[in-house]
């Protein structure tokens, strides 16, 4: 099972979490955009765009923050995390 954990911060507070699971037997990064288009649908976002400190640190940490440079929209939070916390 994978899992993608997606947080919203705003002000060093946590506002909104949700996890995501992904059963498929798809490639680990179809079910990172998966898990993301769900997380982002549920938060009623847009998808972010990925630079390439996203991959970076997401290949690195298994981790990601977006915050205002990735979205086109404007933000009332601080930043999106999103964070694998199981695969197998």
């Amino acid at each position: 099972m994978f899992r993608l954990m997606g947080t919203i911060y705003k002000d060093t507070h946590m506002v909104k979490s949700t996890v995501i699971c992904d059963e498929t037997d798809t490639s680990r990064t179809k079910k990172v955009f998966h898990c993301l288009d769900a997380i982002c649908y549920e938060f009623d976002l847009e998808k972010p765009l990925w630079l390439d400190v996203n991959i970076k640190d997401f290949q690195k940490h298994a981790k990601a923050r977006f915050n205002q440079d990735n979205f086109i929209e404007v933000l009332d939070f601080d930043f999106l995390e999103i964070q694998v916390i199981e695969e197998g």
